[in-house]
């Protein structure tokens, strides 16, 4: 009996001996590991088999040969999980929440906030902690870094389905070996390969490369072995102009083949990712659209999600747009809000307003050219503006939507209520500045200017304009009454002129134009200012705020009529008369303080010019803007399909998260649903559980980088000799128990 006890002694001495090393190993960090052989490359699969691909698939597909682009009638979607996106509403911790978490994401669950602090907490103990705020952590690498593998794989996966890379020569996950210029082993894993038809597949979900591998691919091409061979990009998005240029650079320093034909190119595969997740006590919602917000319901979408990264100020979007950019060597983000124009946005969809069912709703804005050095900001300010609005017109009753700049009319300039308001701000903002552009449109320094002056008829030798009323009010806006709800394809904006006295004194000589001079002249203001300014207001950055106003004022009417026939959630707000909930933002705003600026301007005229026969000649009009009426033309069936065939498909794309337009290539849409319809799956726990918001160092190949924690040396030295320990105590309990069996 004296021999287990023995064994037991040897297993006691084992186990302090493990104890022993692990703390010296803990105590002086990693084990050099620079002499270890590299790990044999793995081993590749057929890819229809690691895609999982059931049934029998059909005869192995080809890539594009040249730089293609999916044609626009497939643009489709693809699904994701990633659960951590139900956390993005979480409160920044405070010191004792901090505390209670530790250090140790791996002991809390899923969805529990101390999971998310003990992430951050580890992050901010590092080398280089994060230099944004915890909400910017929080968007950019703890949930983004946890969609990123889910995200590219699933892209993956529907590339080898949609392109049909199946059959025995399709392999995926393929490391390739060569040798650079000193004989060092450069290791670069491709999505896919095939050897027969001679090509390297790299895929992308989103639109950027990843730094590592493109000085990898170099080496690759440049390879005896692989001279005849073409490299494949794949994109989900349209790349960003800084791929284009590195792919072109390595298209360069790869060659032709004999053909002619490049050996680098690049298929968009133009595809939209849709997160799926189940929302949670800590998910974000926005009022946007919403008749009711509450504390855990709202608006959700991808306009929530773009605007929850939005930065109010050119700087700050700099700021934070560089911090995505170093937390992502391996070029896997997606168009995030410094791609997006926020200055453009416009509500264009607003789906059918049934009660209890919420309102589905999609914006468009322009696309930045040049998001890494100009990166668009002010989304949530800009959205807020088109809501508030949107409100403002369901709230007031429509003869109050009007604002008057008249010298003689200082008691009549804009309803009270409509003044507190920042759609009746706009109004009369906007007005005050279509008053300097038509008088600016008349200066004689300009070349339309010379050509007004000079066509209108004079008097006693000098130029003598009447006085002049303009105001903006809606043409028949174009919209498309379909799918439940309206498509708002184009709200334009229109300048009236009429001639006009007023009992105002101006200085100077009052001239007495004949009514023949006034018609004369009239008609020139009609055929050279007003276009001229029409131009302007349809165009220029200074009358945005008004367009964006527009066009939710036309979905406002819309629901106001969808009500009037049956109750909506917004019942109990129209023609309430109440809108101090969505009063003016910002800086404090008072109407009159606008009127004194219009009336200095025309009491002393916006400039004044000498005539070359001598005397001044001064300027003066009056303005307004009328949107007490929203007009609007339901377009044909014809001629919705024939101009706007793909605009159903990416509004409803819209819904759950942005997307291209496929009608314009400068345009993005992005929406949402007031009732935050969510998009749940199966959201179980998401790849790198253990609590990682880091990418890993280098990149892991393939565009999809690893999310789980990067564990020190010292650490896996210590597991493998525990789990060597735990198999010995195994090995003799097990070997005890038979031997007490058989006796």
């Amino acid at each position: 009996m004296s021999y287990p006890r023995v064994r037991f002694r040897a297993y006691l001495l084992l186990r302090s001996l493990v104890a022993a090393v692990c703390a010296v190993l803990l105590a002086v960090g990693a084990v050099p590991v620079a002499s270890a052989a590299a790990p044999a490359p793995r081993t590749p699969k057929r890819c229809d088999e690691w895609a999982k691909l059931t049934g029998n698939p059909s005869k192995p597909g080809t890539l594009p040969v040249g730089n293609e682009t999916r044609v626009k009638s497939a643009w489709d979607t693809y699904d994701y999980v990633n659960q951590r996106q139900s956390m993005d509403g979480l409160a920044a911790p405070t010191p004792d929440d901090l505390l209670k978490a530790g250090t140790d994401p791996d002991v809390w669950k899923e969805g529990d906030p101390r999971k998310v602090y003990a992430s951050y907490n580890r992050r901010q103990t590092t080398s280089r902690p994060y230099t944004g705020t915890f909400q910017d952590w929080l968007n950019d690498a703890y949930i983004e870094n946890a969609a990123r593998r889910t995200r590219g794989e699933a892209f993956h996966k529907k590339v080898v389905q949609d392109l049909n890379l199946v059959g025995p020569d399709w392999l995926c996950e393929v490391d390739i070996d060569v040798k650079d210029a000193d004989g060092k082993v450069i290791r670069r894993l491709y999505d896919a390969v095939n050897h027969k038809t001679k090509e390297f597949v790299e895929i992308k979900s989103g639109g950027a490369v990843d730094d590592t591998q493109v000085p990898k691919d170099r080496q690759v091409l440049k390879d005896p072995r692989f001279k005849d061979y073409s490299l494949r990009y794949v994109f989900g998005q349209e790349p960003e102009a800084s791929t284009t240029t590195r792919l072109r650079g390595l298209s360069t320093g790869a060659g032709q083949h004999p053909d002619g034909k490049s050996r680098v190119t690049a298929y968009q595969h133009r595809s939209t990712p849709v997160v799926r997740f189940t929302p949670g006590p800590h998910t974000k919602f926005d009022p946007t659209l919403n008749p009711n917000p509450q504390a855990n319901s709202g608006s959700r979408g991808g306009l929530n999600d773009m605007l929850n990264q939005s930065k109010p100020t050119p700087e700050s979007m700099r700021q934070q747009m560089e911090r995505i950019r170093q937390g992502d060597p391996t070029g896997q983000r997606l168009r995030g809000p410094g791609g997006v124009d926020f200055s453009t946005l416009e509500l264009r969809f607003v789906g059918a307003p049934v009660r209890g069912e919420g309102l589905d709703y999609s914006f468009t804005a322009e696309k930045m050219p040049d998001p890494d050095t100009n990166p668009g900001f002010g989304g949530q300010e800009q959205a807020q503006l088109i809501s508030d609005s949107f409100f403002t017109w369901l709230a007031l009753t429509p003869e109050k939507f009007w604002v008057n700049l008249n010298p003689d009319e200082p008691q009549r300039v804009m309803d009270a209520q409509f003044g507190k308001t920042d759609a009746g701000r706009v109004l009369l903002e906007a007005d005050l500045q279509m008053k300097h552009d038509f008088v600016a449109a008349m200066n004689p320094k300009t070349e339309l200017g010379r050509q007004f002056w000079d066509e209108n008829q004079l008097t006693n030798g000098l130029p003598c304009l009447h006085g002049i009323r303009n105001w903006i009010e809606p043409e028949p806006a174009q919209v498309r009454e379909q799918d439940g709800g309206i498509y708002i394809l184009d709200a334009p904006l229109k300048v009236n002129s009429v001639p006009q006295e007023f009992d105002f004194d101006l200085p100077g000589d009052p001239c007495k134009p004949t009514k023949a001079q006034i018609e004369h002249n009239q008609k020139i203001v009609e055929k050279l200012i007003v276009p001229a300014v029409e131009k302007k207001i349809s165009q220029d950055p200074a009358y945005a705020e008004l367009r964006r106003v527009y066009t939710s004022r036309v979905a406002a009417e819309w629901i106001r009529l969808q009500d009037a026939n049956k109750a909506t959630d917004y019942h109990t707000i129209i023609n309430s008369g109440d809108v101090s909930k969505w009063p003016i933002r910002g800086e404090k705003w008072d109407f009159n303080e606008t009127w004194q600026q219009y009336l200095k301007s025309f009491r002393d005229g916006d400039y004044k010019f000498e005539w070359e026969a001598g005397g001044q000649v001064y300027v003066y009009t009056m303005g307004g803007v009328d949107f007490s009426k929203s007009p609007k033309e339901n377009v044909s069936t014809q001629k919705f399909t024939a101009e706007h065939q793909y605009l159903p498909r990416s509004t409803r794309t819209s819904v759950q998260t942005m997307t291209d337009d496929a009608e314009s290539d400068d345009l993005l849409l992005l929406g949402g649903n007031t009732r935050a319809k969510p998009t749940t799956g199966d959201a179980g726990t998401p790849p790198g559980g253990g609590g990682s918001d880091d990418p890993p160092a280098g990149g892991g190949g393939g565009g999809l980088p690893i999310t789980g924690d990067s564990v020190p040396v010292p650490v896996l030295v210590c597991v493998a000799l525990a789990l060597i320990l735990a198999g010995a105590a195994l090995t003799w309990r097990s070997r005890r128990r038979r031997r007490i069996f058989v006796s």
